[in-house]
């Protein structure tokens, strides 16, 4: 039996299933396109929603497809139904081929249309003045921290965070020709120069490092010069056809870039759309998740950070005592059936409970009268042999005089 032969059903297997697959495909984009209709005018994209989808599917998924390429496949076919609603177009800091891009496709899609800007501010703009729908701005690198004009409008800006990408950054030298002599020149964005710094050094110590306004513009700037390189990434290579020298070149191996999304998202539509009756209903139920208001959240400028309730110290006890501005009054609860772990005691051990009792008495007493170091001094010599003698442990009592003072005992 030949090759052909052994493979032939194999294929019309696959076949039969892309056929299936289909057919869910386009019943899938008639519900979505189902949903736009009941919505009208309402907004479109639900971050929650979309994030919740893809958390069900890569639990579903049994392999061999790895988790994150199922929801890179499902990524895709959320937005090409999303666009059936209603088409999305996202601001970011162009030229095409920049990381920028690329977390936005990788967040929004490809059916997303992307507009490139010439500055963070202007893709601000575009968004604020709802000529587009949302804008993808990097705020974080891991390698050289905040991006500060990003941070700068986020403080005056009208528009909410409502999503955020993490985005693994891969820096490649890129060239018209893999063959041609060192570059004299390479060119690349600012922090991509420092972020391979060390790699440049090492391998390219003689060339000149030019700094432009992105990585994309680097890349536009070599496939016009055969005399020299830039540093971009795979988006930026594939759109100006150039030859990768080498790849990964970054002095960090887990370099990340964290992108902030931002749009006019409605709170109101959100809690409707997560099936609060009211506004309030939703920021009541927000606040006692994160014990902060919507708003107080959206200012921490991050949504990947742990939300804990406050933990009581002792620091925290000393505030709460210095503030008390009345004596603490009884408050007296009906009666409880408490559940927990019990243990018998032998009536031998019985014994040196009531010269216990006796003992914090006589230290109360002094307590009046004395401070702590002088009750020490005058009754462990005396308690001693009586504590010698009885069934109490004899070392664990002196240290719980010791550090009981008459604070406590009050």
């Amino acid at each position: 039996m030949s090759t052909d032969d052994l493979l032939a059903p194999h294929r019309e297997a696959i076949d039969h299933i892309d056929q299936t697959i289909l057919s869910l495909l386009n019943e899938r984009a008639a519900h979505a396109r189902a949903i736009g209709e009941l919505k009208g005018s309402g907004v479109v994209y639900r971050p929650e929603r979309e994030a919740e989808v893809l958390r069900r599917i890569k639990d579903l998924n049994e392999g061999p497809l790895p988790g994150e390429s199922v929801a890179r496949i499902f990524r895709e076919i959320m937005s090409e139904c999303l666009a059936l609603e209603k088409p999305l177009s996202i601001a970011f800091l162009g030229p095409e081929g920049t990381f920028s891009q690329s977390a936005a496709i990788k967040h929004f899609g490809h059916a997303a249309t992307t507009v490139p800007c010439v500055s963070i501010d202007e893709a601000f703009r575009a968004v604020e003045s709802r000529t587009l729908d949302y804008v993808v701005a990097p705020v974080e690198n891991s390698t050289e921290g905040a991006v500060g004009r990003t941070l700068d409008l986020m403080v005056s800006t009208p528009l909410k965070i409502c999503g955020e990408v993490v985005l693994r950054i891969h820096h490649h030298l890129l060239r018209q020709s893999a063959d041609a002599a060192p570059p004299r020149k390479v060119y690349s964005h600012a922090q991509s120069l420092a972020q391979c710094h060390e790699w440049l050094n090492r391998f390219l110590p003689d060339a000149e490092r030019v700094s432009v306004a992105s990585n994309a513009e680097a890349a536009r700037l070599a496939s016009e010069d055969a005399t020299v390189a830039a540093i971009a990434g795979e988006a930026a290579a594939e759109r100006y056809s150039l030859a990768r020298l080498a790849c990964n070149i970054e002095d960090e191996p887990n370099n990340t870039t964290r992108f902030l999304v931002l749009g006019h998202q409605d709170i109101l539509s959100l809690a409707l759309d997560c099936q609060f009756g009211s506004h309030e209903a939703f920021t009541r139920a927000f606040a006692r998740h994160y014990f902060m208001s919507p708003s107080e959240f959206r200012k921490q400028g991050c949504l990947t950070h742990n939300y804990h309730r406050p933990q009581l110290d002792e620091a925290m006890f000393g505030e709460l005592d210095a503030q008390q501005q009345s004596p603490p009054q009884p408050n007296w609860v009906p009666q409880q059936r408490l559940w927990g772990l019990s243990t018998l005691i032998h009536p031998d051990e019985m014994n040196g409970l009531p010269l216990m009792l006796l003992i914090f008495a006589l230290f109360f007493v002094m307590g009046m009268f004395l401070d702590t170091t002088p009750i020490i001094m005058i009754a462990i010599p005396i308690l001693l042999p009586v504590i010698q003698a009885s069934s109490l442990d004899t070392n664990a009592t002196i240290l719980i005089l010791c550090v009981t003072d008459r604070k406590s005992v009050v």
